[in-house]
């Protein structure tokens, strides 16, 4: 079982905690601040657990030839990818406010340092933990800096292999013992052919002293409670107010009545999940009561008589007698009064009879 850590305040991860659900916002409020306070209360009201968003200092994420290429996309905020990106950008103070407001309405918030500038600003905002983005998976050097910080890691692996994910558990766990990796697809939306929801056990298997989790970006809600059931202790989905908005992560995202049902959903998942140990329930008492079924005479069965297989059969009977389980050993025991044809064999009917105990 992965061990576990806090990974907010009062709020740990791993082991027999509850799944942490993660609204990532992303940049899907428009670069609007209205819009982002109304989706950290939407993420609050629906269940989630944290509120995220994606902070980047441009020119310290994108070279300038990439700021300068035309973009011509029906999803573009400008006529350039910087422009679109400045667009969708908040400031720190914007930042600041963001945070001061989730605090205010009773919902954790971070944000993924897109590159190790923004992972400075976001310890000095001093939020809970980092959020490393699938695309920063294998910058080593980012990671190790993002490490000594001291502050818990959520590392997605989209777009990663196995070694590299063993790589990057070589780097951090020496650092920082308090992270976690979330199984993840980088496309949007996601195909579920392309989901993989088998690398959740891979990866408890490969790294069994950390927690695991699920970055979804597919449609729908079924995906991410079956990673649940798959035991991720983590779940990730992007949010928005309406997939028709424009910008590329809307469709792979879920609305509030969505967000709501999957925190709903999950919730039932881990109670569900219950205890390993199988055994008769109270709540099923019931039903064994109506609907059990005892041990039968076949026949007409004399006083004397040796019991045979063939002299027994199983029903529902009144009164309660043996349990089906124990007919193999009631052959050969003798019985101390008349049975009728059809009657239930007791207790009484038997003589000096135990029922045999399997260990």
């Amino acid at each position: 079982m992965s061990r576990e850590f806090e990974l907010c305040p009062g709020r740990r991860v791993g082991g027999e905690q509850p799944c942490f659900i993660i609204a990532e916002i992303g940049q899907n409020h428009q670069g609007d601040l209205d819009i982002a306070k109304r989706m950290i209360r939407m993420a609050k009201d629906c269940g989630a657990d944290c509120a995220k968003f994606q902070k980047s200092e441009l020119e310290y994420k994108f070279n300038k030839k990439a700021l300068e290429r035309p973009y011509t996309s029906k999803h573009s905020w400008g006529k350039t990818y910087g422009e679109h990106k400045h667009h969708l950008e908040f400031s720190h103070d914007q930042y600041r406010e963001l945070k001061k407001y989730a605090e205010e309405i009773g919902i954790f918030f971070t944000a993924s340092g897109m590159d190790e500038m923004a992972v400075e600003f976001l310890h000095e905002l001093d939020v809970p933990f980092f959020k490393v983005g699938s695309g920063d998976t294998n910058n080593f050097p980012y990671l190790e800096k993002t490490a000594k910080k001291g502050r818990p890691m959520v590392i997605s692996s989209g777009m990663q292999s196995m070694n590299t994910m063993h790589q990057v558990y070589q780097i951090v766990k020496p650092i920082n013992p308090n992270f976690c990796f979330l199984q993840c697809t980088s496309a949007y939306p996601l195909q579920p052919e392309d989901v993989n929801l088998r690398v959740i056990s891979a990866y408890q298997s490969a790294f069994p002293d950390i927690p695991i989790g699920y970055s979804g970006h597919e449609t729908g809600i079924a995906i991410s409670v079956a990673a649940v059931a798959l035991g991720a202790k983590i779940v990730e989905r992007h949010v928005t107010l309406d997939k028709t908005w424009k910008g590329s992560d809307h469709q792979a995202s879920l609305e509030p009545n969505e967000l709501a049902e999957l925190v709903k959903a999950i919730r039932t998942v881990e109670e569900a999940m219950g205890s390993p140990v199988k055994q008769l329930l109270p709540c099923e008492m019931a039903c064994k009561d109506k609907l059990g079924k005892s041990v039968v005479a076949k026949v007409a069965i004399p006083e004397g008589t040796i019991l045979t297989l063939d002299m027994l059969t199983v029903k529902v009977g009144e009164p309660k007698g043996y349990p089906p389980e124990a007919i193999f050993d009631l052959v050969g025991q003798k019985v101390k009064m008349n049975i009728e044809e059809d009657e239930t064999i007791t207790e009484q009917a038997v003589e000096n009879h135990v029922k045999k105990v399997k260990c």
